[in-house]
Protein backbone atom coordinates (compact mmCIF):
# COMPACT_ATOMS: atom_id res chain seq x y z
CA UNK A 1 0.00 0.00 0.00
CA UNK A 2 1.19 3.28 -1.02
CA UNK A 3 0.32 6.52 1.49
CA UNK A 4 0.43 9.64 0.97
CA UNK A 5 0.55 11.57 4.38
CA UNK A 6 0.03 15.34 4.56
CA UNK A 7 1.41 17.19 7.60
CA UNK A 8 4.29 14.51 8.04
CA UNK A 9 6.94 16.46 9.77
CA UNK A 10 4.25 17.66 12.15
CA UNK A 11 4.26 16.44 15.66
CA UNK A 12 1.11 14.04 15.06
CA UNK A 13 2.16 13.16 11.68
CA UNK A 14 5.73 12.25 12.19
CA UNK A 15 4.41 10.04 15.02
CA UNK A 16 2.56 8.20 12.87
CA UNK A 17 5.00 8.13 9.68
CA UNK A 18 7.44 6.39 12.09
CA UNK A 19 4.70 4.02 13.43
CA UNK A 20 3.75 3.05 9.62
CA UNK A 21 7.17 2.49 8.37
CA UNK A 22 7.67 0.42 11.74
CA UNK A 23 4.50 -1.61 11.56
CA UNK A 24 4.11 -2.10 7.81
CA UNK A 25 7.25 -3.46 6.04
CA UNK A 26 5.73 -3.37 2.53
CA UNK A 27 3.89 0.21 2.84
CA UNK A 28 5.40 3.46 1.18
CA UNK A 29 4.40 6.78 2.48
CA UNK A 30 4.69 10.04 0.56
CA UNK A 31 5.25 12.74 3.11
CA UNK A 32 3.91 16.40 1.95
CA UNK A 33 4.72 19.03 4.41
CA UNK A 34 5.48 23.08 4.03
CA UNK A 35 7.69 22.80 6.64
CA UNK A 36 5.98 26.06 8.79
CA UNK A 37 6.81 26.93 12.57
CA UNK A 38 5.06 23.48 13.31
CA UNK A 39 7.22 20.86 11.21
CA UNK A 40 10.67 20.38 11.12
CA UNK A 41 12.83 17.46 9.10
CA UNK A 42 13.93 16.89 12.65
CA UNK A 43 10.98 14.98 14.14
CA UNK A 44 11.60 12.59 10.49
CA UNK A 45 15.57 12.07 11.45
CA UNK A 46 13.97 8.27 12.06
CA UNK A 47 13.02 7.91 8.61
CA UNK A 48 14.87 9.94 6.00
CA UNK A 49 16.91 7.23 4.60
CA UNK A 50 14.34 4.74 4.50
CA UNK A 51 13.70 4.12 0.87
CA UNK A 52 10.02 3.52 2.08
CA UNK A 53 9.48 7.47 2.40
CA UNK A 54 9.58 10.46 0.50
CA UNK A 55 9.22 13.56 1.48
CA UNK A 56 7.88 16.31 -0.23
CA UNK A 57 8.03 20.09 0.53
CA UNK A 58 5.07 21.79 -0.23
CA UNK A 59 1.71 22.78 0.21
CA UNK A 60 -1.90 21.02 0.55
CA UNK A 61 -3.19 24.01 -1.15
CA UNK A 62 -1.20 23.74 -3.70
CA UNK A 63 -3.11 21.44 -6.46
CA UNK A 64 -0.75 21.21 -9.19
CA UNK A 65 2.08 19.68 -6.56
CA UNK A 66 -0.79 17.49 -4.91
CA UNK A 67 -1.98 16.36 -8.21
CA UNK A 68 1.47 15.12 -9.33
CA UNK A 69 2.01 13.44 -5.94
CA UNK A 70 -1.55 11.73 -5.36
CA UNK A 71 -0.94 9.42 -8.89
CA UNK A 72 -0.45 6.03 -7.38
CA UNK A 73 -1.09 6.46 -3.99
CA UNK A 74 -4.31 4.13 -2.45
CA UNK A 75 -4.88 6.56 0.38
CA UNK A 76 -4.19 9.68 1.39
CA UNK A 77 -4.52 10.35 5.62
CA UNK A 78 -4.54 14.61 5.89
CA UNK A 79 -2.99 15.49 9.17
CA UNK A 80 -1.72 19.02 8.08
CA UNK A 81 -3.23 21.66 9.35
CA UNK A 82 -3.31 24.78 11.39
CA UNK A 83 -3.84 24.13 14.61
CA UNK A 84 -3.23 26.91 17.41
CA UNK A 85 -5.99 28.52 18.77
CA UNK A 86 -4.44 31.74 19.58
CA UNK A 87 -3.19 32.33 16.39
CA UNK A 88 -6.33 31.59 14.77
CA UNK A 89 -7.79 34.49 16.42
CA UNK A 90 -5.20 36.51 15.50
CA UNK A 91 -4.58 34.85 11.55
CA UNK A 92 -7.84 33.69 11.27
CA UNK A 93 -7.41 33.52 7.11
CA UNK A 94 -4.68 31.38 7.69
CA UNK A 95 -6.55 28.72 8.89
CA UNK A 96 -9.16 28.76 6.48
CA UNK A 97 -6.77 28.58 3.46
CA UNK A 98 -5.07 25.56 4.60
CA UNK A 99 -7.75 23.76 6.99
CA UNK A 100 -10.35 24.24 4.47
CA UNK A 101 -9.46 25.13 0.73
CA UNK A 102 -6.44 23.14 1.75
CA UNK A 103 -8.73 19.95 2.35
CA UNK A 104 -10.90 20.39 -0.33
CA UNK A 105 -7.61 20.63 -2.87
CA UNK A 106 -6.87 17.13 -1.46
CA UNK A 107 -10.40 15.58 -1.56
CA UNK A 108 -10.59 17.19 -5.35
CA UNK A 109 -7.35 15.16 -6.31
CA UNK A 110 -8.78 12.22 -4.32
CA UNK A 111 -11.79 12.20 -6.59
CA UNK A 112 -9.87 12.78 -10.00
CA UNK A 113 -7.43 9.75 -8.89
CA UNK A 114 -10.08 7.80 -7.74
CA UNK A 115 -7.97 6.77 -4.05
CA UNK A 116 -9.19 4.21 -2.50
CA UNK A 117 -9.41 6.01 0.69
CA UNK A 118 -9.44 9.63 2.20
CA UNK A 119 -8.70 9.70 5.71
CA UNK A 120 -9.26 13.14 7.64
CA UNK A 121 -7.80 13.59 11.04
CA UNK A 122 -9.79 16.03 13.22
CA UNK A 123 -10.31 17.33 16.38
CA UNK A 124 -12.74 17.12 19.86
CA UNK A 125 -13.04 20.85 19.12
CA UNK A 126 -15.72 20.37 16.59
CA UNK A 127 -17.98 20.06 18.98
CA UNK A 128 -17.73 22.81 21.13
CA UNK A 129 -17.38 23.15 25.05
CA UNK A 130 -19.50 21.58 27.49
CA UNK A 131 -19.87 22.06 30.99
CA UNK A 132 -17.42 20.92 33.87
CA UNK A 133 -19.95 19.48 36.21
CA UNK A 134 -21.58 17.90 33.09
CA UNK A 135 -21.67 14.06 32.50
CA UNK A 136 -22.34 14.62 28.88
CA UNK A 137 -19.85 13.47 26.46
CA UNK A 138 -20.35 14.24 22.91
CA UNK A 139 -21.12 11.28 20.81
CA UNK A 140 -19.98 11.42 16.69
CA UNK A 141 -23.53 12.08 16.04
CA UNK A 142 -23.76 15.46 18.49
CA UNK A 143 -24.01 18.71 17.08
CA UNK A 144 -20.97 20.80 15.92
CA UNK A 145 -20.16 23.52 17.87
CA UNK A 146 -17.20 25.39 17.34
CA UNK A 147 -16.17 28.11 19.29
CA UNK A 148 -12.93 29.05 17.83
CA UNK A 149 -11.73 30.17 14.31
CA UNK A 150 -9.54 27.28 14.24
CA UNK A 151 -12.48 24.62 15.10
CA UNK A 152 -14.53 26.57 12.52
CA UNK A 153 -12.18 25.87 9.87
CA UNK A 154 -11.61 22.07 10.98
CA UNK A 155 -15.71 21.33 11.07
CA UNK A 156 -15.80 23.18 7.72
CA UNK A 157 -13.30 20.34 6.75
CA UNK A 158 -15.21 17.65 7.81
CA UNK A 159 -18.07 18.54 6.39
CA UNK A 160 -16.77 18.80 3.22
CA UNK A 161 -15.10 15.65 3.39
CA UNK A 162 -18.91 14.05 4.13
CA UNK A 163 -20.34 16.08 1.12
CA UNK A 164 -17.55 14.89 -1.43
CA UNK A 165 -18.73 11.25 0.36
CA UNK A 166 -22.26 11.68 -0.66
CA UNK A 167 -22.13 13.32 -4.06
CA UNK A 168 -19.24 11.95 -5.74
CA UNK A 169 -19.19 8.64 -3.76
CA UNK A 170 -15.55 8.95 -2.31
CA UNK A 171 -14.53 6.37 0.19
CA UNK A 172 -14.09 8.57 3.29
CA UNK A 173 -13.32 8.35 7.31
CA UNK A 174 -13.10 11.01 10.09
CA UNK A 175 -11.44 10.98 13.41
CA UNK A 176 -11.81 13.35 15.88
CA UNK A 177 -9.15 13.05 18.46
CA UNK A 178 -9.01 14.64 22.31
CA UNK A 179 -5.31 16.36 23.01
CA UNK A 180 -2.48 14.12 22.21
CA UNK A 181 0.74 14.74 24.59
CA UNK A 182 4.55 13.47 23.39
CA UNK A 183 7.60 14.20 22.11
CA UNK A 184 8.23 17.08 19.37
CA UNK A 185 5.19 18.76 20.14
CA UNK A 186 5.95 22.35 19.25
CA UNK A 187 6.71 24.83 22.35
CA UNK A 188 3.77 26.44 22.10
CA UNK A 189 1.58 24.27 23.22
CA UNK A 190 0.47 23.26 26.70
CA UNK A 191 2.30 20.48 27.85
CA UNK A 192 5.87 21.46 26.36
CA UNK A 193 5.45 25.11 27.60
CA UNK A 194 4.66 23.80 31.13
CA UNK A 195 7.86 21.51 31.02
CA UNK A 196 10.28 23.74 28.98
CA UNK A 197 9.61 26.98 31.36
CA UNK A 198 9.55 24.77 34.48
CA UNK A 199 12.90 23.44 33.69
CA UNK A 200 14.25 27.21 32.61
CA UNK A 201 12.54 28.37 35.70
CA UNK A 202 10.37 31.22 34.18
CA UNK A 203 7.11 31.94 34.58
CA UNK A 204 4.49 29.55 32.95
CA UNK A 205 1.20 31.67 32.00
CA UNK A 206 -1.77 30.29 33.08
CA UNK A 207 -5.55 31.72 31.25
CA UNK A 208 -8.03 32.58 33.75
CA UNK A 209 -8.30 30.87 36.78
CA UNK A 210 -6.88 27.65 35.11
CA UNK A 211 -10.16 25.45 35.70
CA UNK A 212 -10.59 24.29 32.39
CA UNK A 213 -10.87 20.67 31.36
CA UNK A 214 -8.58 19.06 28.51
CA UNK A 215 -8.90 14.74 27.96
CA UNK A 216 -4.78 13.50 27.19
CA UNK A 217 -4.26 10.84 24.96
CA UNK A 218 -0.66 9.83 23.76
CA UNK A 219 -0.22 10.20 20.73
CA UNK A 220 1.14 6.65 20.23
CA UNK A 221 -2.39 5.85 20.88
CA UNK A 222 -3.81 7.95 18.80
CA UNK A 223 -1.39 6.77 16.08
CA UNK A 224 -2.74 3.20 16.86
CA UNK A 225 -6.15 4.19 16.68
CA UNK A 226 -6.15 5.85 13.66
CA UNK A 227 -4.37 2.59 11.94
CA UNK A 228 -7.23 0.63 13.06
CA UNK A 229 -9.77 3.51 11.77
CA UNK A 230 -7.85 3.14 8.35
CA UNK A 231 -8.17 -0.43 8.49
CA UNK A 232 -10.82 -1.41 10.10
CA UNK A 233 -13.43 1.50 9.87
CA UNK A 234 -16.69 1.99 7.81
CA UNK A 235 -16.58 4.00 5.00
CA UNK A 236 -18.56 7.61 5.61
CA UNK A 237 -18.21 6.90 9.19
CA UNK A 238 -16.74 9.71 11.73
CA UNK A 239 -15.13 7.98 15.20
CA UNK A 240 -14.52 9.70 18.28
CA UNK A 241 -10.65 8.74 20.04
CA UNK A 242 -10.28 9.83 23.60
CA UNK A 243 -8.35 8.36 26.64
CA UNK A 244 -10.87 9.56 29.38
CA UNK A 245 -7.98 10.97 31.39
CA UNK A 246 -9.42 14.32 32.05
CA UNK A 247 -7.32 16.95 33.94
CA UNK A 248 -8.31 20.75 35.06
CA UNK A 249 -4.88 22.62 33.38
CA UNK A 250 -4.22 23.85 37.00
CA UNK A 251 -4.06 20.42 38.73
CA UNK A 252 -2.48 19.42 35.51
CA UNK A 253 0.54 22.28 35.87
CA UNK A 254 0.73 21.37 39.19
CA UNK A 255 1.06 17.73 39.17
CA UNK A 256 3.72 18.50 36.43
CA UNK A 257 5.44 21.11 38.84
CA UNK A 258 5.59 17.95 41.48
CA UNK A 259 7.25 16.03 38.83
CA UNK A 260 9.74 18.36 37.84
CA UNK A 261 10.66 19.47 42.02
CA UNK A 262 9.66 22.72 40.82
CA UNK A 263 7.97 25.23 43.09
CA UNK A 264 4.32 26.31 42.72
CA UNK A 265 5.17 30.00 42.80
CA UNK A 266 6.21 29.04 38.92
CA UNK A 267 2.21 29.57 37.84
CA UNK A 268 1.55 33.17 36.52
CA UNK A 269 -2.05 33.45 35.95
CA UNK A 270 -3.24 35.57 32.55
CA UNK A 271 -5.54 37.22 31.20
CA UNK A 272 -8.61 35.02 29.59
CA UNK A 273 -8.55 34.40 25.47
CA UNK A 274 -11.56 35.13 23.68
CA UNK A 275 -14.33 31.74 23.75
CA UNK A 276 -12.44 29.75 25.55
CA UNK A 277 -14.17 26.43 25.56
CA UNK A 278 -14.50 25.06 29.37
CA UNK A 279 -14.38 21.62 28.67
CA UNK A 280 -13.88 19.07 25.87
CA UNK A 281 -15.74 15.62 26.78
CA UNK A 282 -16.25 13.26 23.95
CA UNK A 283 -17.25 9.91 23.47
CA UNK A 284 -14.85 6.81 22.46
CA UNK A 285 -17.40 3.98 22.37
CA UNK A 286 -18.25 3.48 19.02
CA UNK A 287 -14.22 2.98 18.32
CA UNK A 288 -13.78 0.86 21.25
CA UNK A 289 -16.59 -1.45 20.32
CA UNK A 290 -16.29 -1.54 17.02
CA UNK A 291 -12.89 -1.68 16.29
CA UNK A 292 -11.69 -3.02 19.68
CA UNK A 293 -9.29 0.12 20.50
CA UNK A 294 -8.36 1.39 23.58
CA UNK A 295 -5.46 3.67 24.76
CA UNK A 296 -2.27 1.30 26.09
CA UNK A 297 0.02 4.20 27.32
CA UNK A 298 -0.17 4.75 30.81
CA UNK A 299 -0.37 8.42 31.76
CA UNK A 300 2.61 8.29 34.79
CA UNK A 301 5.05 6.28 31.76
CA UNK A 302 3.42 8.82 29.36
CA UNK A 303 4.44 11.85 31.63
CA UNK A 304 8.14 10.71 32.74
CA UNK A 305 8.96 10.28 28.86
CA UNK A 306 7.59 13.51 28.01
CA UNK A 307 9.53 15.09 31.19
CA UNK A 308 12.73 12.97 29.60
CA UNK A 309 12.26 13.62 26.31
CA UNK A 310 11.61 17.59 26.94
CA UNK A 311 14.49 17.41 29.41
CA UNK A 312 16.57 16.09 26.62
CA UNK A 313 15.95 17.16 23.44
CA UNK A 314 13.13 20.22 23.50
CA UNK A 315 15.59 22.38 25.53
CA UNK A 316 18.09 21.89 22.75
CA UNK A 317 15.18 22.89 20.34
CA UNK A 318 13.96 25.59 22.51
CA UNK A 319 17.84 27.44 22.08
CA UNK A 320 17.77 26.49 18.57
Amino acid sequence: MKLLVTGGAGFIGSHFVDYILDKYPRYEVVNLDALTYAGSLDNLKNVMANPRHKFVHGRIEDGKLVDSIVLGVDTIINFAAESHVDRSISEPEAFIRTNVVGTQVLLDAAERHKIKLFYQVSTDEVYGSSELDSEERFTEGSLLRPSSPYAASKTAADLLVLAYSRTYRLPVVISRCSNNYGSRQHREKFLPTIILNALQNKPIPIYGDGCYMRDWLHVRDHCHAIDSVMHRGREGQVYNIAACNEWLNIDLVRELLGMLGKPDNLIEFVGDRPGHDKRYAIDATKIQTELKWSPEVSWEQGLRDLIEWYSREGLKRDEQ
